[in-house]
């Protein structure tokens, strides 16, 4: 080794042997070479059993309020080392960064089949939708909303750039009639305020209405089958780290144990 290098590593004597100062220089870097290659194998062993990394994931409003919490929370207990970053997004844009690779995956309303390619979509739960209105709105008397009496009423709604998803749906919720669509939104909390100035409402789904509970009043609606349908959306030439799919399994289960029925 002191050929390679060309220094003296040891000092030689007929009283013993002793590092130079060379000597010591190498050992403390060799040293520390070793702790950190220890760290690396340590590293990697922690990643493949899914307690080390960092994920990319993408939502969209009101998913955050209930259901991601609750999967976060169950996989932080197993899994504390690894970091989520949370990226809130419109449908659109998600499925955009998903094939771009920026994100792991997503949690999401089903994409339209424009939005869709090259995408993979799991289905883990389909939700009903409710009016959710302020108190003493005329519509609170009734028991349940006939979506004729729905058509006449001022909507309040997510602002169709960064939710152009949820507007189809909403198209079908209607159909054959036309949605009355007063205001758009450009957040939950605006959303919430509209609607609890008395002088609009919104169609929301089951998430929402437990998200947000009691700051709102909700009727269901009368013969109307369309479902906000949630699920997992990933690039299809995506890869998903252990971690990932960890986190997955907590959703999957969060989403079935919410009220969510199976497709």
């Amino acid at each position: 080794m002191e050929d390679e290098l060309g220094v003296f590593l040891l000092s030689r004597t007929s009283h013993g042997v002793r590092l130079t100062e060379e000597g010591k220089l190498f050992l403390a870097e060799a040293r520390t070479v070793l702790t950190h290659v220890e760290e690396s194998v340590a590293k990697v062993r922690a990643l493949a059993r899914g307690e080390f990394g960092e994920l990319q994931v993408g939502y969209v409003p009101p998913l955050d309020l209930h259901i991601l919490p609750r999967a976060l929370a169950r996989f932080q207990r197993t899994s504390p080392g690894v970091n989520v970053v949370l990226h809130d997004r419109g449908t659109d844009e998600l499925c955009q960064e998903l094939r771009a690779g920026s994100l792991h995956f997503a949690v999401m309303m089903q994409p339209s089949e424009e939005a869709i390619a090259g995408i993979e979509f799991e289905e883990v739960g389909r939700y009903p939708f409710f009016v959710a209105m302020a108190p003493r709105h005329p519509l609170t008397r009734l028991k349940a909303v006939p979506i004729e009496d729905l058509a006449k009423q001022p909507l309040v709604v997510l602002d169709r750039k960064r939710n152009s998803e949820f507007h189809r749906i909403l198209k079908r919720v209607f159909s054959p009639l036309k949605p009355n669509i007063a205001t758009e939104s450009d957040s939950i909390n605006s959303l919430i305020t509209e609607i609890g100035t008395g002088k609009r409402v919104a169609v929301v789904s089951q998430v929402f209405k437990q998200a947000v509970g009691g700051r709102l009043l909700y009727r269901r609606l009368v013969d109307v089958e369309a479902r906000m349908c949630v699920g997992i959306a990933r690039a299809k030439n995506g890869d998903v780290t252990p971690a990932g799919e960890k986190l997955l399994a907590a959703i999957r289960q969060t989403a079935t144990g919410f009220g969510g029925s199976a497709k």
